[in-house]
């Protein structure tokens, strides 16, 4: 399968490792990207070729991934309106819809929109796809093939879903790392030094969500099986609730899901 990135940034950096670890041949893959420095950068870690714009060969492939910018992509798209033939389209721009791609592309339908996460750099992401009804199962299992290349997929019937995924899992490592920088203040008020507050807050939340991962049981379940009545873990989650954090959350995802909505709309309008 020979693959062309359109964009070479740190998502296309990321698939680029991960398909070469996967075997794919340096000859396979090929990368359009603006940017000399980039383009240097690319061959020497990847041994690929590197294009500075859209030309005949380009089109020499089956998969074509979109790794741009949103507000980049009409203009990214414009030399491959109307010129592509039976290639699968893999977006992975944020709130980009396969409308607007599709008439960027001068009616093209055999798209994938998909929203992987940046733990994909170190080959740990996550990344929900959506295709198009035009692409058959041999489209699908290409589009799942290039982002299994740096984690694990899970398929959205629905493409007004997608924004939910970008609110849950492409924001996510966000979140995360909010949660991650919480605990490592919290553990300084207290009187640990830096380093082990770091350490712990990290260690903690690998080794909780390995648990869950590994887990057959709910979360809410795991939750409270640490959670002893009258100690120290009780105490802490009572004053979560009073101070309503998971509401607060809740309502969190929800503002970046309508944001994402929003984008869409936006990057869409003529």
């Amino acid at each position: 399968m020979r693959i062309t990135f359109i964009g070479g940034g740190n998502m296309a950096n990321a698939l680029i490792s991960g398909l070469l670890k996967q075997g794919f041949h340096p000859a396979d893959l090929r990368v359009v990207e603006p940017s000399e420095e980039n383009r240097q950068r690319l061959a020497a870690a990847f041994g690929i070729v590197c294009l500075p714009a859209v030309d005949d060969s380009v089109q020499d492939c089956e998969v074509l991934v979109l790794s741009v910018k949103p507000q980049q992509m009409r203009e990214a798209l414009a030399p491959l309106a109307g010129k592509l033939n039976n290639q699968i389209v893999i977006s992975i721009a944020a709130g980009t819809r396969l409308a607007d791609i599709s008439r960027w592309l001068g009616g093209y339908g055999k798209l994938v929109r998909t929203m992987p996460n940046t733990p994909a750099l170190i080959g740990a992401g996550i990344a929900g796809l959506y295709a198009d009804p035009s692409v058959g199962n041999e489209g699908r299992q290409q589009a799942e093939q290039v982002l299994g290349a740096v984690g694990k997929t899970q398929w959205i019937l629905e493409e007004r879903l997608m924004d939910a995924v970008t609110a849950v899992s492409g924001s996510g490592p966000a979140y995360v790392f909010y949660f991650i920088e919480s605990l490592r203040d919290a553990g300084r008020a207290l009187g640990l030094s830096d380093e082990q507050s770091r350490v712990l807050a990290i260690e903690t939340v690998l080794g909780a969500a390995a648990l869950a991962a590994d887990s057959v049981e709910d979360v809410a379940v795991l939750r409270q099986r640490v959670t002893s009545r009258g100690g120290t873990t009780e105490a802490a989650l009572k004053s979560l609730e009073a101070d309503q954090v998971k509401a607060a959350f809740m309502r969190a995802i929800e503002a970046a899901n309508t944001r994402g909505r929003e984008l869409g709309e936006l990057m869409g309008k003529d």
